[in-house]
């Protein structure tokens, strides 16, 4: 079953063939290394029911749509028919924005801008899971740790962080994808990137990932990003 995983592990990476090599710090899922790190039994837990559902953004500013669809696909939240897949309905980086998404930050706004951290929140709530929004600046690493382990892997729960890639010594600027996986043994989280056409997905310290997140966002006041905890609520209750 690890080895399938794994396979599955290097398939998602395939596309970031000609990404720049990972930088210090960073170890890349597909490499030896990134493999021992998700054969742990918590690791592998959280892995796959996003690793099912993932999906490259669509253009280079939908990391958050992409995100958003990823998380509600994988948590089985009820979803839109689409024309492409009737009857079947699943979420898509088309559907997964209507008229109650306008409302809050609309497509046109998204495709040149992307979406700030309180934005993704907002944008997922219509979709009736229940979301919390940290800005790191009003939390710490412990407290991201603690909140991020305990939902990844369980039922019903997900977790994304928006960060900004120079801090991780990656090209370009703020960045949203979902959380994956965790090892305690290294203290690291692994990062599913949905620029896949970019990054593979990379397992980063805790720290430093911290510190990605804990830095101003001039398109949100210059509020620090952070992280959203997300749950479906029916689930959710269901295991408490």
């Amino acid at each position: 079953m690890r080895k399938l995983v794994v396979a599955i592990a290097f398939l998602l990476a395939a596309c970031a063939g000609t990404a720049p090599p990972p930088a210090a710090g960073l170890i890349d899922l597909p490499s030896p290394a990134g493999e021992r790190l998700l054969a742990g039994d918590e690791a592998l837990r959280a892995y796959v029911p996003l690793s099912v559902h993932f999906v490259t953004q669509d253009t280079q500013s939908f990391c958050g749509v992409a995100s958003m669809t990823i998380v509600l696909n994988a948590l089985g939240v009820p979803a839109p028919t689409t024309p492409a897949y009737e009857p079947y309905r699943t979420f898509t980086q088309a559907n997964v924005l209507d008229e109650r998404t306008e409302a809050i930050r609309p497509k046109a706004t998204i495709l040149q801008r992307g979406m700030t951290v309180d934005q993704l929140g907002a944008l997922l709530a219509v979709h009736g899971v229940e979301t919390e929004v940290r800005h790191a600046s009003d939390s710490n690493v412990d407290a991201f740790r603690e909140a991020a382990r305990a939902h990844l892997g369980e039922p019903g729960r997900a977790v994304l962080v928006n960060y900004l890639r120079t801090a991780l010594d990656q090209v370009r600027g703020g960045h949203i994808s979902p959380l994956a996986a965790y090892d305690a043994e290294t203290d690291r989280f692994l990062i599913l990137d949905v620029a896949r056409y970019k990054y593979p997905p990379v397992w980063v310290r805790t720290s430093d990932l911290f510190a990605a997140m804990n830095t101003p966002d001039s398109d949100n006041d210059n509020r620090s990003r952070g992280y959203v905890l997300i749950r479906r609520p029916d689930v959710v209750a269901a295991v408490n």
